[in-house]
């Protein structure tokens, strides 16, 4: 058993959220019970994770993407009540980290799925007003082909990623920043890495990619943000002798 605050302590040392300029809160977002005996993981907040943590018994719900953000309207809509109802019903706690997850050397998403992909000699890269919150690296040895790197992104994200543009016949260097930083593609050029790893794509990567000389990979939102919130739920389970889950709600963006 653990108490809220003690939780809320250790994450914020661990990830600093005050160090980042986000798109809306990070930590506590909904209070609930004090005392912690098992925590939920997902990448969103949204009401089908909150009812399966209702089924779980949890107290705490942790989450990469939280209920706030500055960009929905401002006030309590009907669909952000209806997924806060199960969280108040039952006392549960929800706390989300968005950029301090993405961003952490060790349990951040970019971190995680650079070590999965097999890169060494990890840098931070990436930058969102002016704090890198995504990972470069390189293979080892000769590199891979492109068809190599999308088996191995397949492998490690679970779902078949897009290539589009083009690059050298041997990929060496990547830059990594999940979830939807497509704009990041140039940074990665100017770098004079040979691939960029991404969630989402837009409509005009496939030519700037392909002008540039590098090879985009668009490997889902989703899929390249189940990393970090599962890594910090078996960090809170280690540390505290709680029962951890990650409730995995797939999304084909």
């Amino acid at each position: 058993m653990a108490h809220i605050t003690d939780i809320l302590r250790t994450l914020d040392e661990l990830l600093q959220p005050t160090s980042f300029q986000d798109l809306g809160p990070n930590g506590l977002q909904v209070p609930g019970v004090q005392e912690v005996t098992r925590v939920v993981t997902g990448v969103t907040a949204r009401r089908a994770l909150s009812e399966r943590a209702v089924e779980l018994e949890a107290q705490l719900v942790l989450v990469h993407h939280g209920l706030f953000w500055n960009f929905h309207p401002a006030g309590l809509t009907p669909l952000l009540a209806e997924r806060l109802r199960p969280l108040f019903k039952h006392d549960i706690n929800l706390v989300g980290y968005h950029l301090p997850l993405d961003a952490h050397p060790e349990v951040g998403n970019n971190a995680i799925l650079a070590r999965e992909l097999g890169c060494v000699d990890l840098a931070p890269f990436g930058l969102y007003k002016g704090t890198a919150i995504g990972r470069q690296g390189r293979f080892e040895g000769e590199g891979l082909t492109a068809a190599e790197l999308q088996e191995r992104v397949q492998l490690v994200t679970g779902r078949e990623p897009l290539l589009l543009g083009g690059g050298p016949d041997r990929i060496r260097t990547i830059g990594i920043v999940s979830g939807s930083a497509a704009d990041s593609l140039h940074e990665a050029a100017a770098a004079g890495l040979d691939a960029f790893l991404t969630g989402e794509p837009r409509e005009h990567i496939a030519a700037d990619a392909q002008e540039l000389g590098i090879q985009f990979v668009a490997a889902g939102h989703y899929a390249t943000e189940t990393f970090g919130v599962r890594a910090l739920g078996e960090l809170l389970a280690e540390r505290f002798g709680i029962d951890h889950q990650f409730v995995d709600l797939p999304n084909p963006v």
